[in-house]
C-alpha cells in the first residue's frame, strides 16, 4: 500500500469515536443520497471507488476500540465514503480492546438491519459465532486484520501480512546496525494478522540477518492494544534482559509504549524499536530519538476500501486477482495463493525522523 504524502497531509475533520452506547449510523449521509461536501477529504479516489447501482444499502463497520487513535483515523475514510456516495455506512466499536464487547457491538449492529458489515476483529475466534449469524440473515460479512476469520465472505488487507513483517525486520536491523538480540510484542496472542507481522519479521532476520537473534523467552509479550501496557511489559523485557536492544511492535500501541520506556531508561541510541505507529502520537519520540521508524498504511482507506468492497459484493459482482477499488492502495488487488477468500492490496511505508513532519494523523 502506497500512501501518498499529501494525503496524509490533509488535517482531519471531525473525529468521532463511538462507543458501544452510540446509536444510529447516517453519518456523511445526505437527504436524497447526495454527496456531502463538508466532510473532510482524506482519501484520494477515483470514480471506481463510488459506482454502483443502488444507494439504499447499510453498511456497518465495527473496529475494536473506538478509543484508538488509529480507528478515529479509520473512522474518517469509512465517513468520506459515506459523503461520496450518499450510502449510509458507519463506524462503531467497543470502548476498549475486548473481544467480548466487540461481539456485542456486532450483535447491536446486526440487529439495526445492516445489508453489509465489515469487521476489524480483536479475536477472529471470538467473532466467528456472529460473524455466522450475520451471514446466516443475508449480510455480507467483509473481515480487516482477520485472515483466519472462518465466517467472513472475504477479508481485505492492506498487503501481503508476511512480507510488512520482513519489512518492519529490514528497518529494525538497519537501526540496530544489523547485530543484537530483540523480541516481538503484538496486542494479543491471537491476534491474527498481529502474529504474522510478527512472524513475517522473525522469518526476515533468520533468512538475511544472521548476527541477529530472536530472544528465547519471551520470544513474544503482549501489550493488550494498550501504550501503558506496552511500556510496563518492554521495561521488564530490558531490565530482566539487559542483552535486549530490539523490539518489533505491531500495534500501533506497542511502539510508542515500547519508545517511552527505552527514552526513561536512558538507552536512546542503545535499543531500538520499530513498528507500527501513527505520526501525531509517535512524533516527538521520533524527534527526540526513542523511537527509529514506525511502519504503517493508511487505516483511512482500508476503511474507504472496505465499503467500497462490501457495495460491490451486494451489487452482485465478485472479487478477482486485479479488481480495482479506487483507491491506489487497492488499485490491484491480488488473491492469497493458500485461500482464495483473502484479498491484499500493494504497499507500506516507513516514518522516521526525516520525514514525519510530512504525515498529520
Amino acid at each position: 500500500m502506497t500512501v501518498k504524502k499529501k494525503l496524509l497531509a490533509v488535517a482531519l475533520g471531525v473525529t468521532c469515536c463511538l462507543s458501544l452506547a452510540g446509536c444510529g449510523g447516517d453519518s456523511g449521509k445526505q437527504e436524497g443520497g447526495t454527496a456531502d461536501k463538508s466532510v473532510a477529504r482524506v482519501v484520494e479516489t477515483t470514480d471506481v471507488a463510488t459506482q454502483g447501482e443502488k444507494k439504499d444499502w447499510k453498511i456497518a463497520v465495527v473496529v475494536k476500540d473506538s478509543s484508538n487513535g488509529w480507528f478515529a483515523r479509520m473512522d474518517e475514510g469509512v465517513k468520506q465514503y459515506a459523503a461520496d456516495t450518499g450510502i449510509n455506512a458507519y463506524q462503531k466499536g467497543p470502548a476498549a480492546t475486548d473481544a467480548a464487547q466487540q461481539v456485542q457491538v456486532i450483535q447491536d449492529v446486526i440487529n439495526q438491519g445492516i445489508n453489509a458489515l465489515c469487521v476489524v476483529p480483536v479475536d477472529p475466534a471470538a467473532c466467528d459465532p456472529v460473524l455466522q449469524e450475520a451471514r446466516d440473515k443475508g449480510i455480507v460479512v467483509i473481515t480487516h486484520e482477520g485472515s483466519t476469520c472462518k465466517n467472513s465472505d472475504y477479508d481485505l488487507e492492506a498487503f501481503n501480512n508476511a512480507g510488512y513483517g520482513a519489512f518492519i525486520m529490514d528497518k529494525l536491523q538497519e537501526a540496530m546496525g544489523g547485530k543484537g538480540v530483540y523480541t516481538t510484542m503484538v496486542a494479543h496472542l491471537t491476534n491474527a494478522s498481529q502474529n504474522e507481522w510478527a512472524n513475517g519479521a522473525v522469518a526476515q532476520q533468520m533468512a538475511k540477518y544472521p548476527d541477529l537473534k530472536l530472544l528465547d523467552n519471551p520470544k513474544r509479550v503482549e501489550s493488550e492494544n494498550n501504550s501503558e501496557k506496552a511500556y510496563q511489559v518492554a521495561k521488564e523485557v530490558i531490565k530482566s534482559h539487559p542483552e535486549v536492544n530490539g523490539f518489533v511492535g505491531t500495534s500501533s500501541m506497542d511502539t510508542p509504549g515500547i519508545a517511552r520506556a527505552i527514552n526513561e531508561l536512558g538507552l536512546k541510541g542503545k535499543v531500538f524499536v520499530v513498528g507500527t505507529g501513527m505520526p501525531n502520537e509517535c512524533r516527538t519520540l521520533i524527534k527526540d530519538g526513542s523511537l527509529s521508524y514506525i511502519t504503517l498504511w493508511d487505516p483511512a482507506e482500508a476503511g474507504y476500501a472496505m465499503c467500497v468492497l462490501a457495495r460491490q459484493i451486494l451489487e452482485g459482482k465478485t472479487p478477482q486477482a486485479g479488481m480495482d477499488l479506487g483507491l491506489k492502495s487497492y488499485n490491484n488487488l491480488q488473491v492469497s495463493p493458500d485461500n482464495p477468500h483473502l484479498f491484499m492490496g500493494a504497499g507500506w511505508i516507513a516514518i522516521n525522523k526525516d520525514n514525519v513532519d510530512n504525515y498529520n494523523f
